[in-house]
This record gives C-alpha cells, sequence and structure tokens, in this order.
C-alpha cells in the first residue's frame, strides 16, 4: 500500500509594490523559524535582487526581469507578465525545485504587479499548479496602512482586495501592513476597526461628498461601495511586522485559513486548538490592542491635558 502524498503548507504574499511583502517574509521566516517550523522562502520576484532572507528556491535561477527586458526590449509591466509567463511554461524547473523540502513550511514571495492578481491568468495557474502538487496555501494580501488616510484610496485598496480575491481562488487573509508606521500620516477619520472589518462605507461616502473633487464623482463612488458591501468579503488584519503580538494574531488568522491549525506537523494543545476555533475573537483583540497603540501615539494623556490647561 503506497502512502499517502505528503502535504505542503504555506503562504503566497502578494501586493502592489512596497507593500511590505519582502520585509513580511523576512520577519515570518524569522519568526516561524523559531517557533520551530522549517521554512522555506521562495522568490517568484524576477524583479526582486536584493533578497534579505534566506532564499532556498529563487526564480532568478530560470528568469530575470532585467534579462527580459534587455533582450525582448519590454518594459517592466510586459517584462513581468512575460516572466511569469515562463515560469509557468517551466512547472518542471519549480517541481524540481520544490520537491527536495518536503515536510517543510513555504513561503512564496511574489511580484508587485497589481494585474498579476486582478484579471492576468499566469500567477492564478502557478496557484492552482502548487495546489494540485498537494500544497495547502493561504493568499496573504498585503496593503500599506496609509491607504486608511484617505476615503477614496481606501475605497479603491477595498475594489482592489476584492478582485484579487475573487480572481487567484485561494483561502485569503488581507492584511493592512506597516501599522507602526501609521501616526505619520495623521489621525484617523474613524477607529480602526471600522477600517479592518469594512464597516458601512456611507461614512466614507460622506467625507468624499464633502471634498469638490469627488463631489462629481458620488454616483460612482456610490456603485463602487454596493459593489464591495454586496460581496462583503473584504476585511483587514493590522500588522506590525516588528510586533511579535501582531505576528502572533497574524499567523493565527493564515494557519485557520490553509489549515494547518488542524494538522499535527506541531504540538498543540487543547487550548491551542480552542484558540484556532475562535479565531474571530483573536482578530478582534489584535485590532483592539493595535488600535490602542495608534490613539496612545496620537492622542494627549489626561495629564497632558490638564497641563495644558
Amino acid at each position: 500500500m503506497s502512502s499517502p502524498p505528503c502535504v505542503m503548507f504555506g503562504q503566497v504574499v502578494i501586493g502592489p509594490p512596497g507593500s511590505g511583502k519582502t520585509t513580511y517574509c523576512l520577519g515570518m521566516q524569522e519568526f516561524l523559524t523559531k517557533l520551530g517550523r522549517k521554512v522555506v522562502v521562495v522568490n517568484l520576484d524576477p524583479a526582486n535582487d536584493g533578497l534579505p532572507y534566506q532564499c532556498s528556491v529563487d526564480i532568478a535561477e530560470l528568469v530575470t526581469l532585467d534579462d527580459v527586458m534587455d533582450g525582448l526590449k519590454l518594459g517592466p509591466n510586459g517584462g513581468l507578465i512575460y516572466c511569469m509567463e515562463y515560469l509557468e511554461a517551466n512547472f518542471d524547473w519549480l517541481e524540481k525545485k520544490l520537491e527536495q523540502f518536503k515536510g517543510c513550511y513555504f513561503l512564496f514571495d511574489c511580484p508587485g504587479q497589481v494585474e498579476l492578481y486582478t484579471h492576468q491568468n499566469s500567477v492564478k495557474n502557478i496557484f492552482a499548479q502548487l495546489t494540485k502538487w498537494n500544497f495547502r496555501l493561504t493568499a496573504v494580501h498585503l496593503v500599506d496602512s496609509h491607504y486608511c488616510a484617505d476615503p477614496a484610496k481606501f475605497i479603491s485598496v477595498l475594489c482592489t482586495s476584492l478582485s484579487t480575491m475573487l480572481h487567484v481562488e485561494l483561502p485569503h487573509v488581507n492584511v493592512l501592513s506597516k501599522m507602526d508606521l501609521m501616526e505619520q500620516f495623521g489621525k484617523l477619520a474613524f477607529n480602526l476597526d471600522y477600517y479592518t472589518e469594512v464597516l458601512d462605507l456611507s461614512y466614507l461616502l460622506e467625507h468624499l461628498a464633502s471634498d469638490p473633487f469627488f463631489k462629481k464623482f458620488k454616483r460612482l463612488n456610490e456603485k463602487l461601495v454596493e459593489l464591495i458591501e454586496d460581496y462583503s468579503l473584504v476585511s483587514f488584519v493590522p500588522l506590525n511586522v516588528q510586533d511579535k503580538e501582531s505576528m502572533v494574531q497574524v499567523m493565527k488568522v493564515v494557519d485557520k485559513a490553509n489549515g494547518y491549525c488542524f494538522g499535527d506537523l506541531e504540538e498543540r494543545s487543547m487550548e491551542a486548538m480552542m484558540s484556532a476555533a475562535v479565531g474571530a475573537d483573536f482578530h478582534f483583540a489584535s485590532t483592539l490592542a493595535v488600535q490602542d497603540k495608534y490613539l496612545k501615539s496620537n492622542t494627549k494623556t489626561v495629564e497632558e491635558e490638564v497641563m495644558d490647561l
């Protein structure tokens, strides 16, 4: 009797350029390694030539963006699409590289071109092939938290996140990255949980309506908001990669999404298993914790107010 195929768990880290994907992979690699997991980082970004983490599989061994742009006279966007199509045509290379690391936990650092995840099919097909190879993956979609400070940009982020979720077709976790830098962009119009849980977006429309420029697009914004709320799929987990508690919360949500927390790859107490079963409570607690830190950095204490008087 043949043994069952080895199930491998991991994350595909996606998101716009500058959202912190490579930094996330570095932080998550170090964090999970300290927890005892054997972590393998796979770089699937042909434009990523300065890797801060220990990379076990690098697409640069197969194709690089610079070579494609020079050889085919393509721009960066067309070059990235070509690179992903080239990887799709060379699945045997990828399979040979990955089969060396059976039993490990994988982090796939992916390119930052948005259209690769919203309507172009190469990356989607690569993820589907990984699933056929018995990978249980969660798409971790990073979004820069500073977009929360601008209602118009936040609605745009919601649309992009929703489109990505529908196109990629994987268990999906949206993450607001760089929460430690949030205070640099001023005070938010609403509490942080308003943005993480994507609550009643009509309040955002009111903010947009007060701007003469966006007032012209009131009907368009209303329809976009209706679309987001009709699907009711988008929510966010706040992340400060420098904060251990924040990393724990993201890890729990991801592990629940891909099923890792329900396996026997790590020794877990009943309490830990129950923690995963009520992941929503941890998500809410995490949001409150981050919100509390944010408020403390943006509001005066009672004593400071008294001293001002």
